[in-house]
């Protein structure tokens, strides 16, 4: 669940022991993007203008690391000529951020990518004390989310992007939910598959305007559980816990 990035928390200056400088170990973190498949959210513009991107392939002959590109061309000429290019990212628990002087137009497999020195630095950083986990993308979780209209309720779905034990980010796509911080939504509900049903009460903590990959713009909003019950807090715990299974098999299998 990030939080509006502001420019000066990203660079990588003043963060030791956070820093990363071993060449081995900076691409060992970002071949594990790659095989994970782990999207990175990519900054320009001081943190105003946010995209989402993976990468796709490390060239260490050339030093390269080969980022997939955004539908937009203005976007494109934007981010080749900004002067920096900031990477925020989520790999096993982990934020790792890191930084580009330039970004270059190139080709990945016949598609449109850009290319970018590797890093000589990043940084690796424990965000938050709850360890949060995207929900698969091929089953998509939903929040139902209760809302006042015209003294009627109505129940509004919402796409669970991830969960921790400390609460959830949502894709609000028509900007429909409130993101005054500290605004409360009681009896919101996800059907936790194998778990359970989960109700809860979100309290709104932050959000972030994205651009997705397709050009599709998007909301995501982070919210804090409030006043969860050891019950629920449990049911929670376990389906972080299956979803952890189920990841480290894929990758398991993926090995073999």
């Amino acid at each position: 669940m990030t939080m509006q990035p502001t420019q000066a928390s990203l660079g990588t200056e003043n963060q030791s022991p956070f820093q990363v400088e071993s060449r081995r170990e900076i691409l060992s973190i970002l071949r594990g993007f790659k095989d994970k498949a782990q999207f990175i959210s990519m900054m320009i513009n001081g943190g105003n203008d946010i995209f989402i991107t993976s990468i796709v392939a490390i060239d260490d002959a050339n030093n390269s690391v080969i980022i997939d590109s955004v539908p937009s061309q203005e976007a494109i000429q934007r981010l080749v000529e900004a002067s920096s290019v900031f990477f925020d990212g989520l790999l096993d628990r982990i934020s790792i951020q890191f930084s580009s002087s330039r970004l270059q137009r190139t080709s990945f497999e016949g598609r449109p990518a850009f290319s970018m020195p590797v890093p000589s630095n990043l940084i690796r950083l424990q965000r938050r004390e709850n360890y949060r986990i995207n929900t698969p993308v091929s089953t998509p979780i939903r929040c139902q989310i209760p809302f006042e209209v015209e003294d009627k309720q109505e129940i509004r779905k919402f796409s669970l992007l991830d969960i921790s034990c400390g609460g959830v980010a949502l894709l609000d796509d028509n900007r429909i939910i409130d993101i005054t911080t500290g605004a409360f939504y009681d009896n919101c509900q996800m059907d936790l598959p194998t778990v359970g049903l989960l109700e809860a009460k979100l309290e709104i903590r932050n959000w972030q305007d994205l651009t997705l990959l397709n050009g599709r713009t998007t909301r995501r909003v982070g919210c804090a559980f409030a006043n969860l019950s050891s019950r629920t807090l449990a049911t929670v715990q376990r389906y972080i816990m299956k979803l952890e299974r189920e990841r480290n098999a894929k990758i398991t299998g993926g090995n073999r």
